[in-house]
């Protein structure tokens, strides 16, 4: 079997063989020097010396990953998943290229000989863009920039473009556009003396001692603005959050149980939660289609009213400055009964999907949240992934929300899995007071209901508050109240 990648040091070389993969620390020599071009990259020049960093044209674009760990197969998946966000964010993907390396150039990403490899695909491609994937630091940027002669973004600064494109509420797009400014802070760039801002030498309006000299440039001012407008989201978002508080509070003292819908971008959570609810949750094909978390009640097949939030989707190597913008949206996530982890049965790695969306859970502090496993799009997985999946977790549903096989069952788990009332009633309620039996269905679990010459005889699990009602309205020698958890 021949491996899809070929050298680009020769381009009439023969096609490279597979080989064993490399044992941690041992690096073939030629593996090392080698830019490698991933097949089925493209999807079909002008030299720009200098770029603003205030812009991201992403047009025709050219990929760059340096292949540090893993195997190759895993390299190539990260570059097709970046040309995907690249897609996503209106881009044409023209070629897509891995480096062999122990760890990146730390001058210029690829090493220097490789960027001057990197700057004639550049150039016979006629991309405007190169795209790392990985974040890389200021100087990197600029250097390879200066090698390439043409604008080159990270990994990190696509999806924030993408995130911009998508923000549709108040919240969402003060989040992204913190989460960007905190991103350009320290890459401004600036070029000296020549850009002040404030008059320097000799004052035409006679400012006198202690106003000359070469005053504040332009990228002083830039960073001026830049913290003074962050500060400003930062307030705005903590106004937002109270009310999001205000609701899960009213949803805690009625002791509604909550479960957050969280997984891989792509993977099918809204069209799950329209699937479960009824809800019309905009669905669609493409990467972090939903940024806004929409909260939809739900019931499980025995009538138990839980509510169902859709989240914000993950990704490998997601911004930590999205995390932190996106933290307080995240709460849904960290603050529910029951996560539903969702995904992608057709992804060709979901095994590493899952790896990826629990190390974002773990660091908005939602690592010890019950978790179900549910993968999705069973229509269109490859049953050996799905097995593989299976035998790796023991909590797992498989279902599709595109043709709903699989729900019932996943109903149930959820039933299965949701925290169960702990106060139990036994008492015998008027006729009359019939809103009573409709909140025992709406916020806990019937167990029995009879009807008599005096009112209806009703067993059910309640909450503490409901069960103090139940006492009230039925006649004491009818009320038996167990808060231990076991049966009547």
């Amino acid at each position: 079997m021949t491996s899809p990648l070929r050298s680009l040091a020769d381009e009439t070389a023969a096609p490279l063989a597979t080989s064993p993969d490399p044992e941690p620390g041992e690096l073939d020599l030629e593996d090392r020097a080698a830019l490698r071009r991933v097949a089925g990259m493209s999807t079909e020049l002008q030299d720009i010396s200098e770029v603003e960093y205030r812009e991201l044209r992403l047009e025709r674009v050219v990929l760059i990953g340096v292949w540090t760990e893993g195997t190759l197969v895993n390299a190539e998946n990260s570059l097709r998943e970046l040309s995907r966000l690249a897609e996503t964010a209106g881009s044409q993907v023209l070629d897509g290229l891995i480096q062999r390396r122990g760890k990146p150039d730390p001058a210029t990403y690829v090493g220097a000989g490789k960027a001057a490899e990197l700057a004639e695909i550049v150039t016979e491609a006629g991309a405007d863009t190169v795209i790392c994937d990985g974040e890389l630091s200021p100087s990197q940027l600029r250097r390879l920039e200066g090698v390439v002669r043409v604008k080159v973004i990270d990994r990190t600064a696509l999806i924030l473009d993408i995130f911009a494109q998508h923000a549709r509420s108040k919240e969402g797009k003060a989040q992204v556009e913190l989460a960007q400014l905190e991103y350009l802070l320290p890459r401004l760039r600036g070029w000296g003396e020549s850009l002040s801002r404030q008059a320097g030498g000799r004052v035409a309006a006679g400012g006198g001692i202690g106003t000359r000299g070469p005053g504040e440039t332009k990228i002083e001012t830039d960073r001026r603005r830049i913290r003074t407008r962050t500060a400003k989201l930062r307030r705005e978002l903590a106004g937002m959050s109270t009310g999001r508080e205000v609701q899960r509070g009213q949803r805690r003292r009625r002791e509604v149980p909550s479960v957050a819908i969280a997984g891989y971008t792509n993977a099918g959570k809204s069209s799950l939660l329209n699937r479960v609810t009824g809800s019309g949750v905009l669905v669609a094909d493409s990467l972090f289609a939903t940024l806004d978390s929409a909260v939809r009640r739900a019931r499980t097949p025995s009538g138990r009213l839980f509510t169902l939030t859709d989240t914000v989707g993950f990704v490998r190597h997601l911004p930590h400055q999205l995390v932190e913008a996106f933290r307080a949206t995240l709460e849904e996530v960290a603050q529910a009964d029951l996560i539903l982890h969702v995904v992608d049965g057709s992804d060709p790695d979901p095994l590493a999907q899952l790896a990826a969306v629990r190390e974002v859970l773990r660091e908005i502090g939602a690592g010890d949240v019950a978790e179900l496993v549910v993968v999705n799009k069973s229509d269109a997985a490859d049953p050996v992934s799905v097995e593989a999946v299976m035998q790796r977790e023991r909590d797992c549903i498989v279902v599709s929300a595109q043709t709903g096989a699989g729900i019932d069952e996943l109903l149930a788990a959820v039933e299965a899995a949701l925290p169960r009332h702990n106060t139990q009633v036994c008492t015998v309620v008027p006729y009359e007071r019939g809103d009573l039996l409709a909140r025992a269905h709406e916020e806990g679990e019937v167990i029995e209901l009879r009807h008599g010459a005096d009112g209806t005889l009703v067993q059910a699990r309640v909450p503490l508050s409901l069960a103090a009602e139940f006492e009230r309205v039925g006649r004491a020698a009818d009320v038996i109240t167990q808060s231990d958890g076991d049966g009547i």
